[in-house]
């Protein structure tokens, strides 16, 4: 019995032993997987480094919180504008209470003609209209239904807009920039709010190639990538911070005496990104896929553009025979309105010489284009004329009732919906101060969609000085150029 004890003991005691060793390398194991798991995660929090700083979350957190910002700071906030309000109605109340003593006892006012106490009630009324608007500010506050700016609302973390984009040059940027001290700006507002196309959601990956760059260094050469991007209704698009990529060998603009009509240096226009190379490529006749079709020969200036809109050695040419142009001449039109066109726009596709030739009446004029499979911003700027890159999808940036004349040709034609019409050019008569005129300037369409266009001019309701119909001769008569000069009434106010 005893050995049988001591037998049982000494497997115990193996047993134990062996368990031991067992646990030690299970924990050795466990040990091995924690190191590599932790190296994992360090690695893993590296390769997350290159998209997402520390401090680019701490901006993100930051910016939530002040879209909702502590229920005591809002509160706070509220006390400050009760407060205010009732020390204003305070003081209209003691106002008032004056004015009706002086009514009732007219011999206590310095002046106690008829004329004295008609004023009186006049004062009397505008503060009883200025109280009951703060009265009524002072229960919206007071009942919780203070206005705030949409984006200051409280919201859920995937509806944000920033939320959205993977790069963090977007979130940034189209985040709320709240002011530093706190306050209202000079424009009014506590916080800057940028904004971006609502297309620009629906061409994220564009948008995250367009803005994918080392802050401070040489942008890309993506300019048609911007292009597209605007075209498409991406527009406006985010601004960036990088440089903007230049040509390689700019030489210094040619003298303004000699550069209206003269082809530029071609060291100063980047290239990679057209079918012609260099200016005399644009401008010659052998290569027809060397731009937009409708403006095939636009770099051409000595026989093309250079007797646009003119008459050639003082001889008069009837309208009649420019059936291939169907405009009218500079002098005719400024002669509407002698001595009173002096700014204007162009909106066009072309190599700025409408403006170029305003420039000689003395009248300014900027040229809104886009680089259609050739540089005609730079050509324009090139010129010593003003070009503003726009796209058709945006406001123009002027302001209401501002420009004396806008032109085009070339651009708004029959390819356009009439809807969009209507917008553009309800725009274009925002823009265009009473008496302004509209020059539209050759505007194609097909015969039978004729009459539809026309009635969109029509609903301007302008003036017509000059309308003209021609047929337009390479198209069997199918196709026909509308070309006429509007002028904007003045509309009373309502």
């Amino acid at each position: 019995m005893k050995s049988l004890d001591i037998l049982s003991f000494e497997d115990r005691k193996m047993t134990k032993q062996n368990v031991n060793t067992k646990l030690k390398r299970w924990r050795s194991v466990y040990i091995f997987i924690f190191i590599a798991g932790a190296i994992a995660l360090l690695l893993s929090g590296a390769s997350m480094s290159k998209f997402f700083s520390l401090k680019s979350f701490l901006d993100v957190e930051s910016f939530y919180t002040h879209l909702s910002p502590p229920e005591g700071i809002d509160r706070n906030t509220r006390n400050e504008v009760l407060t205010t309000v009732q020390v204003v109605i305070q003081k209209i109340e003691k106002e008032l209470e004056k004015l009706r003593e002086m009514h009732r006892d007219p011999t206590s006012s310095s002046s106690s003609s008829s004329s004295s106490s008609e004023i009186v009630l006049k004062q009397g009324v505008f503060l009883a209209d200025i109280l009951g608007l703060l009265e009524s500010l002072h229960s919206e506050v007071h009942n919780g239904s203070f206005i705030v700016h949409p984006l200051m609302k409280e919201k859920k973390r995937s509806d944000e807009p920033a939320s959205y984009f993977l790069r963090e040059e977007i979130r940034k940027y189209v985040r709320i920039k709240p002011n530093r001290l706190g306050k209202q700006n000079f424009m009014g507002a506590n916080a800057t709010f940028t904004s971006i196309g609502h297309a620009c959601f629906s061409m994220k990956e564009d948008l995250e190639e367009y803005m994918d760059y080392d802050i401070g260094e040489i942008c890309n050469d993506d300019w048609k990538l911007a292009q597209k991007l605007m075209v498409h209704g991406c527009d406006p698009l985010p601004r960036r911070r990088c440089f903007s990529r230049a040509p390689k060998l700019y030489n210094k603009p040619l003298p303004i005496q000699d550069s209206m009509w003269k082809l530029p240096d071609d060291r100063n226009v980047r290239w990679s990104q057209y079918r012609c190379k260099n200016f005399t490529c644009l401008a010659s006749n052998n290569n027809a896929r060397k731009g937009f079709f409708k403006c095939a020969d636009c770099f051409n200036l000595t026989d093309h553009e250079k007797p646009r809109w003119i008459r050639l050695d003082g001889y008069s040419i009837s309208v009649s025979n420019q059936t291939s142009e169907a405009d009218f001449f500079i002098d005719d039109v400024l002669g509407i309105k002698l001595g009173e066109i002096r700014i204007g726009l162009d909106f066009s596709v072309g190599t700025g010489t409408f403006a170029a030739r305003m420039k000689e009446f003395n009248v300014t004029i900027v040229t809104a284009t886009i680089n259609l499979g050739a540089p005609f911003s730079e050509m324009i700027a090139l010129r010593g004329l003003v070009p503003l890159y726009l796209t058709i999808n945006q406001r123009l940036p002027f302001f209401d009732n501002t420009l004396d004349l806008i032109h085009t040709t070339r651009f708004l034609d029959g390819w356009i919906d009439f809807v969009l019409l209507d917008f553009v050019l309800f725009d274009w008569d925002r823009v265009l101060r009473p008496g302004g005129l509209l020059w539209i300037d050759a505007f194609f369409c097909l015969k039978e969609d004729l009459y539809d266009y026309l009635q969109a001019f029509k609903m301007l309701r302008y003036k017509k000085h000059k309308w003209i119909v021609v047929p337009k001769i390479d198209k069997d008569d199918q196709e026909v150029f509308f070309s006429a000069v509007l002028e904007k009434p003045s509309r009373p106010f309502r």
